[in-house]
């Protein structure tokens, strides 16, 4: 089992990602917007930041680099559906910024559950 904080603006997407994630067994906490999962993160100390890149405030790309910075063990997955640049922009920054993995939305229950396994190291990259 594993500790996932999962950072989602959506207010619809993120309750059904918070569900999937305890199906799964892992504990789960979240927040709507990077600072505040930052806190979270201090505070908690989870074992994987799931994370929307296209936020409100603190958006994805400040997130993972002050995550980076602070917690260099922590292990990330980027979320993206689009936005001015387009959802594979926002997610090959996040590579280069050393995510774990990435995720294109819409994605599939099992996108996300495999998503999970390789970020936490469970299965192999498809």
């Amino acid at each position: 089992m594993a500790r996932i904080i999962l950072i989602e603006d959506d207010e619809a997407l993120r309750p059904m990602l918070v569900k999937m994630i305890e199906r799964l067994g892992h504990e789960v906490r979240s927040e709507a917007d990077g600072k505040a999962g930052l806190g979270q993160v201090r505070v908690w100390e989870p074992d994987l930041v799931v994370t929307d890149m296209i936020m409100p405030g603190q958006e994805g790309a400040e997130t993972i680099f002050r995550l980076r910075r602070e917690f260099p063990g922590v292990k990330i997955i980027a979320m993206s559906g689009g936005g001015r640049l387009g959802g594979a922009d926002y997610l090959a920054l996040a590579k280069k910024l050393g995510v774990a993995t990435t995720l294109a939305k819409p994605f599939s229950r099992d996108e996300f559950k495999i998503a999970l396994e390789v970020a936490l190291g469970n299965a192999s990259q498809p």
